[in-house]
């Protein structure tokens, strides 16, 4: 998993199996792919309001949780309105 090295110290966007969406710096990571993102924050879609935005400080995802880990550019993201984004939640990924 040494991709991910790239994104240490950068702004990532992480999708959970469970259709969770978390956004932090990525800190570090293991050969199993846990990862610890700091000042993250999950963004809860809704079909009837704008997204929230829930503070979850420093967090642990671990590995056999994680979907997709993806580098976010952070200017773009900044520019987009997020109150204004009606989208219905991510279904898990995977059925337990």
């Amino acid at each position: 998993m040494s991709d991910l090295q790239q994104y240490v110290d950068q702004s990532v966007e992480v999708i959970t199996v469970d259709g969770r969406v978390i956004v932090g710096t990525l800190k570090g990571f293991d050969q199993t792919t846990n990862i610890i993102l700091s000042g993250c924050h999950e963004r809860v879609f809704s079909e009837t309001e704008g997204v929230e935005k829930v503070p979850l400080g420093l967090y642990i995802i671990r590995g056999d949780n994680i979907c997709v880990v993806g580098e976010l550019d952070t200017e773009r993201d900044e520019a987009i309105d997020l109150s204004e984004i009606r989208a219905p939640p991510i279904n898990d990924i995977m059925k337990r």
